[in-house]
Order: structure tokens, then sequence, then C-alpha cells
């Protein structure tokens, strides 16, 4: 594709996909029309960590003591800066154990693995990034419904690092939380209970709505696919590709120890490939890719592209699990239609 080619290309993002499938108006909102939402405390905690660790990942050696003493470093260098409000200077101590519990934490479950893995990959590749963080990745593929304009699409995605597992190259995303991947944390087979998710929330006589988990699996293909195109950029041989969420925000693995003043905490790590790869498709391609999510995606990205973003089919749906957290009722004419209604 030539440079000019390129930039005629539509673009969205994998929140785009997951906003869209939340509600397309909420998508009008905050992507088409760029209205901005509020970003969360959580996020905010997340992107110091993210960029500590990542900053671990590169500069030190793959071992726990040099990740630890470089995390920590650099932890405490942006919690200096970092200008959050707190109810007391307790709090902010509090706060900030918590989130050296968490990097200690990474870096006993998978951070000396995950650099050593870099550091493997850093000696075979021809040059390029492999530690963000927000390490871009891109996607394209043909639309289902060829505008006039364009007959493709690019998806952006981000990955903060990417480190080598034997023979696969496997990109991590640190995220606040895994919990909206529901049933995708427990299950590691594609077939059975995920593809009838995935399946029964496009289907229109069902009434399951699982925007969540069924945006992850689209996030998926796009991050797999981007790493392919960086495995081949880099010169990285025949390398299958994974994907790998770790949450930095999530309270339910932190046990707190008033007497001793003391925080331990525990990371639910969550591989997405396996929940999202289909051994048909592996069958005839050898690589981790799933026809029915990819099929699916396309679809997807056709009707962000092309509008008219009308949540009226789905509308019951989108009220009830939606609209309750959306920062955008205050001018959605859909909402508001519905709330001045007159009953009979």
């Amino acid at each position: 594709m030539s440079d000019a080619d390129a930039a005629a290309v539509p673009t969205l993002s994998v929140e785009g996909l997951r906003t869209g499938l939340r509600c397309p108006r909420q998508y009008e909102f905050a992507h088409v029309h760029e209205l901005e939402g509020e970003a969360t405390v959580g996020d905010d905690r997340v992107d110091l960590l993210r960029t500590a660790l990542c900053d671990a990942l590169r500069s030190a050696d793959a071992d726990r003591e040099a990740l630890e003493s470089v995390a920590a470093d650099r932890l405490g260098a942006l919690w200096a800066d970092h200008d959050e409000r707190f109810h007391s200077a307790t709090q902010r101590r509090h706060e900030r154990r918590v989130l050296e519990a968490t990097a200690a934490a990474y870096v006993e479950a998978v951070g000396i693995d995950h650099a050593a893995g870099i550091e493997r990959l850093e000696a075979e590749a021809a040059g390029g990034e492999l530690v963000g963080p927000g390490l871009p990745l891109s996607s394209t593929l043909e639309l289902s419904e060829p505008s006039l304009e364009t007959d493709a699409v690019r998806i952006d995605a981000a990955v903060d690092y990417v480190t080598g597992d034997g023979s696969s190259l496997v990109g991590v995303r640190f995220v606040p939380t895994v919990a909206p991947l529901g049933l995708l944390r427990y299950r590691s087979d594609w077939e059975g209970d995920v593809a009838a998710l995935f399946t029964d929330h496009f289907d229109p006589e069902s009434a399951a709505f699982d925007p969540a988990p069924v945006g992850a699996l689209l996030e998926t293909a796009v991050v797999l696919d981007g790493l392919r195109g960086l495995r081949d950029r880099l010169g990285l041989g025949d390398r299958t590709c994974r994907y790998v969420q770790i949450p930095l925000a999530d309270r339910s693995g932190t046990a707190v120890n008033w007497v001793r003043d003391d925080v331990e905490t525990s990371l639910e790590i969550v591989d997405l490939t396996d929940g999202y790869v289909d051994h048909h498709t592996f069958g005839m391609t050898h690589e981790h890719r799933n026809e029915t999510v990819d099929d699916r995606l396309a679809a997807v990205a056709t009707e962000l592209v092309s509008g008219p973003y009308d949540p009226t089919a789905r509308w019951a749906a989108i009220e009830d699990h939606a609209c309750p957290t959306c920062e955008y009722t205050v001018c959605c004419q859909d909402y508001i239609a519905r709330e001045v209604g007159f009953d009979g």
C-alpha cells in the first residue's frame, strides 16, 4: 500500500470498537465528534505503574533484584510528581505501597521471564522497539461492504511490550483490571462457552448482550495481526503470536495487614490467545486466527466507518447496560427522548 493509499484509509481504535459494541451513539459522541470523557483515578495510577515497569524492562537486567530496584526508583520519582488529591497523608502512603506491592508481584510472577524474553528478541531482531509503554500495533482489513471512498480500514491497538516465550512472540498489555473479560478469564478454549458467548451477542434473536468480552476477542484479533506485522518487520521468523493482559489496579488480590503496616498483592494474568483461536482455522493457517471473529471484526468496523450510529435495534439492552455509566446521556437524543416520553 502506498503512502497516499494509507493516508486515505480510515482509522479506528480498539477502544472505539469496544465503545461501539456498548452503544453506537456513544461511539459517535466519543470517537466521531471527539467529545471528551473523564479519565478515572485508577487509570492515572495504572499509567504510573505501567511507565515504571516498562522503564525497568528497558534498562534493567533480567534478574529480580535489578528489576525491582529500577521499578521502585522510577515509581518513586513518578509518584513524587503525582498530584492526585487524597483524604490524608496516610491514604497517599497506603496507595503508594499498593503500587509498590503490585510492582513486586509483577516481577515475581512474570517480570524476570519476560525481561529475559525481551533480551533474546533484541539479540535476534533487526532493530525496532520492543518496550513501550503504548507500543503501537495496527491491523488493516477489508470492509465487509466497501464504501465509495475506501474498501479498507486500519484498526490501531497497543501493547506495552513484546517478549519472547519459546517459539511465540507475546504482546503484553497492562490494564486496570481483567474483570471486564468475564468468561474469558476462566476459559482457554474457543469451542463451547466462548464461541456461544460471541455468536449470541450478535444474534438478533438472542437477548445476550456481552460487549466487554466480545470486545476483548475483537481486540485480540487486532493485536495478534499487529504482532504478526511487527514480527515480519523485525525478521523474527515464523513465530506464532500471543496476547496477554496483566491487571495493575485490581484490588481483589490485595491483602493489607494493618498491624504490620504491610501490603501484599497477587496478579491474575490472562492469556487471551487460547480462548480466541479456533482449531479449524489454526489447522488451515498454522497461525493464531479465528475466522468467525475476524469476519465479525470486519462487519463491526464497516458499521463504525459508515454510520449511522443508530442504537434503536438494541436499545433495551443498551439502556440497561450502557446508559447508567455513560458520560454522554446529557446530549444523547435517544436517551433524552426515552426519559421525557409520555405513557399511553
